[in-house]
């Protein structure tokens, strides 16, 4: 039965129901997916009869830009399936008792919030019980009455695991059962990530952690090695966009059924680059093992040596084609961050077996817009079309400059510059 207005459950058990679930086992973690539950959840108790669009939920919980278009980006599609499938996982498990029960209908993206009580049949049954009266001296007849309430209470037992049974398969046939368009953007993904999903070992990703001197209460900066002490170095700071890169990945990987691990970057040594395929989160300037590898040629980063950007970090190109730029850089360090640049550079590893994927930014907030690019099947089909068509057969090195525009420090686009094929 549907939540009303009038409903016993009101307004406020199905929020702190909401407030469960996002803290959950089940969506601990997948911020995009608790985002997005809220947002569906105010309003469909704030508007009852209005189902809230795609684009709605495309602009204003994913960031898309006002040129969003459903035909082309499925993202809203994708995490609204992922989110039905979440919500079967937990009532399935630690959510069987909760007294509110919200589902999320295929077809639809409009919460409906029912209460959970327990069948009418064993109701009646424990009134019934209830009700007879035990008549005192009559041992047989009281016995008779234990029995029947033990049998009740068996079947009520095995009615409740075989809901419960149920409710898990149920859940494991939504996780099996993929629309046409969640197949194709999986096979999408499996395209790219195909190098790292056949090793003897799971892929390794390595965030960024920079050097750092100073204390953040007292003011802290990049570490120069001209001028500081080793061992005044703090290396336990990562940015923003680093973080939820990782989760990023760890999400694809977990899309395509392949266990990842994660290092960071200080802690990174050159015998896990002889054994395992490797993907960077940052730039060779936080992420300095970066160095000790074979790196990008097209794509590089470099310090600006003179003018009024002098310091500023810059992605070069060094084999500029057609009307490709030769010098990108982020919005100047005065001004809002709107828009960075970042590299996806597919390069060889030590070991000729292994892969290495570097996703940098100039910016945390380009690193995650480079992440997020190789994170959705229709940017990544667009990457697969400017590479030489046999790629997916046999993955070859690549290197690919990707612009980031930002918002309120959120990359909300992406768009592919150039892609240079290793020479």
């Amino acid at each position: 039965m549907a939540v009303a207005p009038t409903f016993v459950a009101g307004r406020e058990q199905c929020f702190q129901q909401i407030e469960r679930l996002t803290n959950s086992h089940s969506l601990r973690g997948a911020e995009s997916l608790c985002k997005l539950l809220r947002y569906l959840g105010e309003h469909s108790l704030a508007h009852p009869p209005t189902h809230v669009k795609e684009y709605q939920i495309a602009t204003e919980v994913f960031g898309r830009s006002a040129q969003f278009d459903s035909h082309t980006d499925s993202t809203v599609r994708v995490q609204v399936g992922r989110l039905r499938t979440k919500l079967a996982e937990y009532y399935s498990a630690e959510g069987c008792d909760d007294p509110v029960i919200v589902k999320l209908p295929k077809g639809s993206y409009f919460l409906v919030f029912e209460l959970h009580t327990p069948s009418e049949p064993w109701l009646a049954e424990q009134k019934r019980l209830q009700a007879v009266p035990l008549r005192d001296g009559s041992r047989g007849s009281n016995v008779r009455y234990w029995r029947l309430a033990a049998i009740v209470l068996l079947i009520g037992l095995a009615g409740a695991v075989a809901s419960v049974v149920g409710l898990i398969w149920t859940g494991k046939a939504q996780r099996s059962i993929a629309t046409p368009a969640e197949a194709s953007d999986k096979a999408a993904l499996q395209s790219f990530w195909k190098p790292f999903l056949s090793g003897t070992e799971p892929p390794l990703i390595v965030f960024s952690n920079a050097a750092f001197v100073g204390r953040p209460e007292s003011g802290m900066r990049y570490f120069d090695s001209k001028h500081d002490q080793k061992a005044a170095i703090r290396d336990h700071y990562t940015g923003v966009g680093e973080v939820l890169a990782v989760h990023a990945l760890d999400e694809v990987f977990a899309t395509l059924g392949q266990k990842a691990r994660i290092k960071r970057g200080s802690l990174f040594s050159l015998d896990d680059a002889k054994n395992t395929d490797l993907v960077f989160v940052g730039s060779p300037s936080e992420n300095l093992t970066l160095l000790d590898l074979p790196g990008t040629q097209e794509f590089v980063f470099q310090r600006v040596v003179s003018g009024e950007r002098k310091g500023d970090l810059a992605l070069v190109n060094r084999h500029p084609q057609g009307t490709e730029p030769e010098t990108v850089l982020a919005s100047r360090s005065n001004d809002p961050l709107t828009e960075d640049y970042a590299l996806v550079g597919l390069v060889p590893g030590l070991d000729p077996v292994h892969q290495v994927l570097i996703l940098a930014g100039t910016t945390t907030f380009g690193t995650q817009g480079a992440v997020e690019f190789v994170s959705r099947a229709d940017s990544i089909r667009k990457l697969l079309a400017g590479l030489p068509k046999d790629w997916a057969s046999e993955a070859k090195p690549f290197e690919a400059l990707v612009r980031v525009k930002i918002a309120r420090g959120v990359p909300v686009e992406t768009e592919l510059v150039a892609v240079h094929t290793r020479r």
